[in-house]
């Protein structure tokens, strides 16, 4: 069986931009994107903790080690600057890699550096 599950999660993370006029997607630090193990153009989806909105669209890479975290396009509607957000990514997995499997949390401070990585297997103990 597969099942879809949490791939990687980026935990309350500062809006830096949001750009109406741009074709579309967020803009991440490319530190912060590659540290959730996320691709240019990947879908993700974003939780908006700030005005409880969901949406999802796609990643671009931003400028490394800049903290950015930028909503373009029609979710700019969604999300404006110093909203908190959570940005998930999400992947089907067989049951046999899930026994060994943990998804990748990466935690920021409020200028979006990361505090830390967290890939933690909840089913160790089994």
């Amino acid at each position: 069986m597969q099942r879809f599950m949490l791939k990687s999660k980026i935990h309350r993370a500062v809006v830096t931009d949001a750009n109406l006029d741009y074709e579309g997607s967020i803009a991440i630090d490319a530190t912060i994107m590659e540290s959730a193990g996320l691709l240019p153009y990947e879908q993700v989806d974003i939780y908006n903790i700030s005005n409880g909105s969901r949406f999802q669209t796609y990643v671009i890479p931003g400028e490394r080690d800049s903290g950015a975290i930028c909503i373009n396009g029609a979710a700019a509607h969604l999300a404006k600057k110093d909203d908190i957000i959570i940005i998930a990514s999400y992947a089907t997995f067989e049951d046999e890699v899930l026994i060994e499997y943990s998804p990748v949390m990466v935690y920021v401070d409020k200028d979006n550096r990361i505090n830390k990585i967290v890939s933690d297997n909840l089913y160790s103990t089994m």
